[in-house]
């Protein structure tokens, strides 16, 4: 005579979570069988038959069963294992990090993954596992710039005002200019690489067409962007570009007019129009700090959206691409949010081990 199973208390919450599991899709199979083992058991079915229909053993039933009693629907997950005995451990970790620090081989500038691997006479495959856990990129790189302007506090703190608390009814103009932008006339497309994966195509070689250089002017309050195309790049085609911008920008003349700008050599020494347009003021980045001038975002986006990977005929094909770049831009054109973040002496580390540990 079959044995009548220990019916289980089961709350209403775990009743709940069993026929979730027990009709899923998504979850794993192994638990949608457990949870339709202990339904049928808690619709009072006997071990065997419950063990017959799901093609399992009564023993099989019981712990389950068991289980659940003890722990409810969390009693159906497996415990945890201890699983295979790591073969590269903590010390292996830490010889890959020392060897980091050690001369790159001989012929080499820096240590790559399989220098690595041949150092330690281990696989390619165990380094990177270990180099991408701790998050090291050795073939990227990052650089920064340090200013060494000993009035480099004042001269940030009068821009990063501007941009935060501009003076009342006056407009706050970045200016800078963008030289020699290239007319290269190239082939483009789509090719599909060796790895099945399709990959915008360059052709290597290229016609040179000339260049053009962009003098563009941010309202910092309103994200428009005032540009024109010079073929020199002097002080003349600068004070002239001045010259135009205080012509389009609204009641230039009633308001105080702060022009950001980088240390160029034609952005100095033009005291005499500064003397006829009394109005208007420049306030001069610190050196090495050209980052603090809000139109360089800009002109990043014009390089990546419009410029690169481009190809053009002639320097008016060239002219006719950012300017209608420029056109498409104003019509969602807003403010930039400033959020450059302080950067302190001790976020450098001269050394992975002292990054890393």
């Amino acid at each position: 005579m079959a044995r009548k199973a220990k019916i289980p208390v089961c709350t209403e919450n775990d009743r709940r979570t069993l026929a979730d599991w027990a009709s899923s899709r998504s979850i794993e199979w192994r638990l949608v069988e457990r949870a339709r083992m202990i339904k049928q058991l808690l619709d009072g079915l006997p071990i065997n038959k419950i063990a017959q229909a799901m093609g399992t053993g009564q023993n099989t039933v019981i712990k389950w069963r068991n289980r659940f009693a003890a722990q409810g629907v969390d009693g159906l997950y497996d415990s945890p294992r201890s699983g295979k005995p790591p073969k590269y451990d903590k010390d292996f970790r830490n010889r890959i990090m020392q060897t980091l620090e050690l001369p790159p081989p001989k012929g080499q500038a820096f240590w790559d993954g399989p220098a690595i691997a041949r150092h330690l006479q281990v696989s390619d495959d165990a380094v990177w596992r270990v180099l991408r856990k701790e998050g090291i990129c050795l073939a990227r790189q990052r650089s920064w710039c340090v200013s060494t302007d000993p009035e480099f506090a004042p001269k940030a703190a009068d821009i990063i005002g501007l941009y935060l608390a501009p003076p009342q009814n006056a407009m706050v103009i970045s200016i800078d200019e963008k030289p020699s932008i290239q007319a290269l006339e190239r082939t483009t497309g789509y090719v599909c690489t060796s790895s099945n994966k399709i990959a915008h195509g360059l052709k290597s070689t290229y016609k040179r067409h000339g260049t053009l250089n962009l003098f563009a002017a941010l309202n910092v309050a309103t994200g428009f962007v005032h540009a024109q195309t010079t073929e020199l790049k002097r002080r003349i085609e600068f004070l002239a570009f001045m010259d135009q911008l205080l012509l389009e920008l609204p009641d230039s003349r009633e308001k105080e007019i702060h022009v950001i700008l980088d240390n160029y050599c034609i952005h100095k020494r033009n005291d005499k129009w500064l003397a006829d347009h009394p109005n208007v003021a420049f306030h001069f980045t610190p050196t090495s700090a050209s980052w603090l001038n809000q139109v360089e975002i800009w002109f990043g986006i014009l390089s990546r959206k419009a410029l690169k990977n481009a190809s053009f005929t002639s320097t008016d094909q060239l002219r006719a691409a950012i300017e209608s770049f420029i056109e498409v831009y104003h019509q969602n054109a807003k403010p930039f949010v400033w959020r450059k973040r302080e950067v302190k002496g001790s976020q450098l580390r001269n050394t992975i081990t002292n990054l890393c540990n």
